[in-house]
């Protein structure tokens, strides 16, 4: 059974002004079905069986930031594809009906497998294993499963891929949208900031501490995200277990 989680605080409730868009977050991006394995002692040694002294299963992928959001207290609205097995049922109720997540612009795909990742957590970090294909466009959706017209929001969260524009997020920026944005790693080996080309768009970029230091050059978490402030008002590099590192420019 899903039990709904029932913010208590509304942390925008002072700034509210009649007018003001419905939707506080809107996120796009691929929900996986998260398998975590906890209390290991060491990673897996190949030809051995280890035991985990904790396991849970929850939406992830884009699910985590909006799950996040949601227990905040803010109106967050999240497009993703689904699959029509169990596990996508189950993501999709976990998300709607556990944390209050309007899932309106989102779709089920017949036929299609959900992702799934298994995270094996320690020594303070974690190893992840995922499988999944991406879902069969949408055809009403042009922009890779995101809706042509995303809804009107303050602020929305993108994941930037290189060399590639997603047209939802300029749309957005246009329409009075702060955006928000991470990035994947670079397959291509580049590490071309000019190949971000959504980045003049958005309102703050938070990439992991290895990627800021390659688009940069920098050798250092922290040089690399004063380095960034020359493309984007607000950056903040991710350090993992030891938080992040954050300029305003």
């Amino acid at each position: 059974m899903v039990v709904p989680v029932q913010p208590t605080v509304d942390p925008l409730k002072a700034a509210r002004r009649p007018g003001d868009p419905a939707c506080d977050v809107y996120l796009t991006g691929t929900v996986f079905l998260d398998i975590i394995f906890t209390g290991l002692d060491s990673a897996p040694v190949r030809g051995t069986e280890s035991w985990a002294r904790g396991m849970g299963s929850s939406p992830g992928g884009v699910a985590n930031m909006a799950t996040a959001l949601a227990r905040l207290g803010l109106r967050t609205s999240l497009a993703a594809a689904f699959g029509d097995d169990h596990y996508g049922e189950y993501c999709w109720d976990a998300l709607e009906g556990g944390e209050g997540i309007d899932l309106s612009t989102s779709r089920t795909v017949p036929g299609w497998h959900s992702p799934v990742t298994v995270s094996m957590a320690y020594e303070g970090e974690r190893t992840m294993v995922s499988h999944g294909h991406e879902p069969p466009p949408d055809a009403d959706a042009p922009d890779g499963g995101a809706p042509a017209c995303p809804p009107r929001a303050r602020a929305a969260v993108a994941s930037l891929t290189p060399g590639t524009r997603a047209p939802w997020i300029a749309q957005a920026a246009r329409s009075g949208t702060r955006i928000f944005a991470d990035v994947g790693w670079d397959d291509t080996g580049r590490w071309d900031l000019a190949g971000l080309a959504d980045l003049e768009h958005c309102e703050a970029f938070l990439p992991n501490a290895e990627e800021a230091m390659r688009y940069t050059g920098t050798s250092c978490p922290r040089a690399a995200a004063r380095a960034l402030t020359s493309y984007v008002p607000l950056a903040v590099v991710t350090l993992g277990a030891e938080g992040a590192y954050a300029v305003d420019g």
